[in-house]
């Protein structure tokens, strides 16, 4: 009885060490209709809601055309995160792309997506914007 007790103990004690958790404002970033060669940066915030600090170990994008970033430093509880991504708008057509983010998290792997449209040409307004500035 003592032994199912100690680890009974040991199994709490391992199961709390890791139970942070993280939450997203937004887990998909919609870009909408942008322009070719526009600003494709773009920024996931999330806040560590556990209890001990969060460490993200790794992000991979679905492809090399999306760039995820993040500081590296650890999210104390209570405390905001982000997570930069930079997608490659010389790329014309809808995107769809996922991004996994990998932590101590109690669920180890997290994806978040961005999506959108690249126009072919520059808009109109853009371009008479460009033009009143020459």
């Amino acid at each position: 009885m003592k032994t199912l007790g100690t680890l009974l103990v040991v199994f709490f004690i391992s199961f709390s060490i890791n139970a942070q958790e993280f939450k997203f404002e937004e887990e998909t970033i919609n870009y909408g209709k942008i322009d070719k060669n526009s600003n494709g940066e773009r920024v996931f915030v999330f806040t560590n809601i556990g209890d001990a600090p969060l460490i993200i170990k790794d992000i991979q994008s679905s492809c090399g055309c999306t760039v995820p970033k993040t500081s590296g430093e650890p999210v104390m509880p209570g405390e905001k995160g982000e997570i930069k991504v930079s997608y490659d708008t010389n790329r014309v057509g809808g995107f769809s792309k996922t991004i996994s983010v990998f932590s101590n998290a109690k669920a180890a792997r997290k994806m978040i997506k961005i999506k959108g449209f690249v126009n072919k040409e520059i808009s109109l307004e853009k371009e008479e914007s460009i033009l009143k500035d020459n």
